[in-house]
């Protein structure tokens, strides 16, 4: 690290660097024999490129460990989800290893559904950490911040169904595809929106919901 680097480095909490080693330490063992290595820059490279940026980040705004765990954990299930471009997450088989079942038979899916519930993760766990930089660089009030990261969910989900259709209009079409995870739903973006904003909804529930009583900060 270069010096100022350093200062940055140190300039955060310790848990904080502990969870952004973490991510790292994810991403290259999500890469290791990667069953997808065309694939892969494009969906660990944006994460890769985060966790570089993460110090900077929040030694300019702030967060508690807390809203940090919640993105931490987020990014740990994209990262699992990148390694097999999300159509292909295993969990069937990880399931049928250990209970003798698999997931999708006893729910009746069609499809891989690792996707959806990433999707639901995304407004489940970041619902908290936006609310919080709302109400520490926003000035807002804790219910009308929950209220905005609320909003926000569904203004991101957007944009980022907007990337993909824009994905397709200039990538090759098997990977536009691949990355995309329609798996034929027609209706998978408004599907993937929705599940976004049931995650966020319930995500008011979670420890740190309320403000900095509970979060500490």
């Amino acid at each position: 690290m270069i010096p100022g680097a350093v200062a940055v480095w140190k300039a955060i909490p310790v848990a904080q660097r502990r969870m952004i080693l973490l991510l790292v330490a994810a991403i290259g063992v999500a890469n290791i024999n990667q069953p997808f290595p065309e694939l892969a820059p494009l969906q660990h490279g944006p994460t890769f490129a985060l966790a570089l940026a993460a110090p900077w980040l929040l030694n300019r705004w702030s967060l508690s460990n807390g809203a940090v765990a919640y993105v931490l954990a987020f990014l740990l299930l994209h990262t699992l989800g990148g390694r097999y471009i999300y159509s292909y997450v295993p969990y069937d088989d990880w399931a049928r290893a250990i209970s003798g079942h698999d997931i999708s038979t006893t729910l009746g899916w069609r499809r891989n559904g690792y996707d959806r519930f990433v999707h639901f993760a995304f407004g489940l766990l970041l619902t908290i950490p936006i609310a919080q930089v709302a109400r520490r660089y926003g000035g807002m009030r804790p219910r009308w911040s929950l209220s905005f990261a609320f909003i926000a969910v569904g203004f991101i989900g957007a944009l980022y169904e907007i990337f993909e259709w824009l994905l397709t209009l200039v990538a090759a079409g098997e990977t536009a595809d691949w990355y995309n995870g329609q798996q034929g739903d027609v209706w998978d973006p408004q599907k993937d929106l929705a599940a976004a904003q049931i995650g966020a909804a319930l995500a008011l529930l979670l420890p740190g919901a309320r403000g900095p009583r509970q979060a500490g900060g």
